[in-house]
C-alpha cells in the first residue's frame, strides 16, 4: 500500500494541507493541540488521483470531455456532463490494495471506538476551502457503505457546481483532485457553527454561536433558523440569546440521516445550556489564537457525555467576513447557488 494513501488525524497537521485537504489536515492540528476532536482517518488528493487513475475513469472522463461539441456555455450543458461524469466515477470498481487499505483503517477505527461498524461521516477534503460545493454524507454504516460514499464525495468533483466553478477560473474540468475526511459520528443532541467574529460586520469583540437540535447539516446548511448566542470575546459571557424557529432538525436513521420537522416543545427551547455556550466560544477563542485569523468552526454536542467533555469539534477553517468579500464574488456565489436548486 502508498503511504501516502491514508494517515489518522492525530499523524497529521495544518502543514499536510495540500497532501491531505484543509478538513483534514486542521482535524489532525486541533487533534495535536488536545482539543475533543473524534476520531478518523483521512485519504490524501493522491488517493483520489490515483484511483481515477488505475481504474480508468481519468481517461474515460477525458475522452468524454474531449467528446463534446459545446464549451459549457449553458447551464444544461453543465448538468448533462455532470450526471455523465459521476456515473463514470461511481460505476468504476476501487483498485484492490486500496480497498483493502482503507478497510482496514475502518476495522481498526471501529475496534477503537469498541464498536463492530462505528458509523462516520465520509466528507470532502480540498486544498482550499469550497464551502458547500461538494458533498457529505452522514451516519455511513459498514465496510460496503464507506466504500460506496468515498466515491460519491469523489464524484461530487464533477457536479455542476464544482464544474462552473472551475470553468470560471479557467481550471481543467477533467479533474479535480480533493481529500476524504472520514470522521466518526457524534451522537449529537444539538449541534451548529461557530464565528469568532462577527461574519456580517467584521466586530472581533464579539463571538456568535448558531445552534439546532440533532446533527448541525440544518445550521451549516441554512435550512432552519437556529438558535443564536453572542458571546463577550474577553469574558466569555453571553450578552445575547436569540431563539430561533427550528423549524427541521436532521436526525439519524439506522443507515444516513433524515430532516424532519422538530418537536413544538423543542422549538420553544434552547438547544444550549449557558456551560455548553461558553465552552464552545473558549475552544473558539482558542483556535483563533492558535490559527491567528477569526475562525468558522463547526461542533456538536455528545449526548452521552457531561459538559465540557460533551463538546467536539468537527472542523475549523479561516472565517469569511461578507463585507470582506468583492461584489463580483457575492454575486458569483448567488449564480452557483443556482446549480444546488
Amino acid at each position: 500500500m502508498p503511504s501516502n494513501w491514508i494517515s489518522w488525524f492525530e499523524d497529521l497537521d495544518r502543514e499536510k494541507n495540500d497532501q491531505v485537504g484543509k478538513k483534514s489536515a486542521n482535524l489532525g492540528e486541533m487533534t495535536k493541540m488536545g482539543l475533543r476532536v473524534p476520531p478518523g482517518f483521512a485519504l490524501s488528493v493522491d488517493a483520489y488521483t490515483d484511483f481515477m487513475s488505475l481504474s480508468g475513469a481519468a481517461k474515460k472522463i477525458e475522452n468524454y470531455i474531449n467528446s463534446l461539441e459545446h464549451d459549457f456555455e449553458k447551464i444544461s450543458h453543465f448538468n448533462d456532463a455532470s450526471e455523465v461524469l459521476r456515473r463514470i466515477v461511481e460505476e468504476k470498481t476501487f483498485p484492490e490494495k486500496m480497498e483493502e487499505a482503507i478497510l482496514s483503517y475502518y476495522r481498526e477505527l471501529c475496534q477503537k471506538c469498541d464498536v463492530v461498524k462505528v458509523p462516520v461521516s465520509v466528507r470532502s477534503a480540498g486544498a482550499s476551502s469550497h464551502p458547500g460545493q461538494y458533498e457529505t454524507y452522514l451516519n455511513v454504516i459498514g465496510k460496503k457503505d464507506l466504500i460506496d460514499k468515498i466515491k460519491r464525495v469523489w464524484s461530487s468533483t464533477f457536479n455542476p457546481r464544482s464544474l462552473s466553478a472551475r470553468k470560471r477560473a479557467g481550471i481543467s474540468l477533467k479533474s479535480d483532485p480533493i481529500g476524504v475526511a472520514v470522521v466518526k459520528m457524534v451522537n449529537a443532541r444539538s449541534a451548529g457553527v461557530l464565528f469568532t467574529a462577527d461574519p456580517n460586520t467584521g466586530n472581533t469583540d464579539r463571538i456568535i454561536i448558531e445552534a439546532n437540535w440533532g446533527l448541525g447539516e440544518s445550521v451549516v446548511g441554512g435550512e432552519a433558523m437556529p438558535d443564536e448566542y453572542i458571546l463577550d470575546k474577553e469574558t466569555l459571557e453571553i450578552v445575547e440569546r436569540k431563539l430561533g424557529t427550528k423549524g427541521k432538525y436532521v436526525a439519524f436513521r439506522n443507515v444516513g440521516v433524515v430532516e424532519d420537522d422538530t418537536p413544538p416543545k423543542k422549538k420553544d427551547t434552547f438547544c444550549l445550556s449557558d456551560e455548553e455556550a461558553k465552552e464552545i466560544g473558549r475552544v473558539g477563542k482558542t483556535l483563533e489564537t492558535h490559527f491567528g485569523v477569526p475562525q468558522d468552526a463547526e461542533w456538536a454536542i455528545e449526548e452521552s457525555l457531561p459538559c465540557p467533555d460533551s463538546v467536539l469539534f468537527l472542523q475549523t477553517r479561516a472565517e469569511i467576513i461578507a463585507k470582506q468579500k468583492k461584489p463580483v464574488d457575492q454575486v458569483l456565489d448567488l449564480m452557483l447557488g443556482q446549480f444546488g436548486r
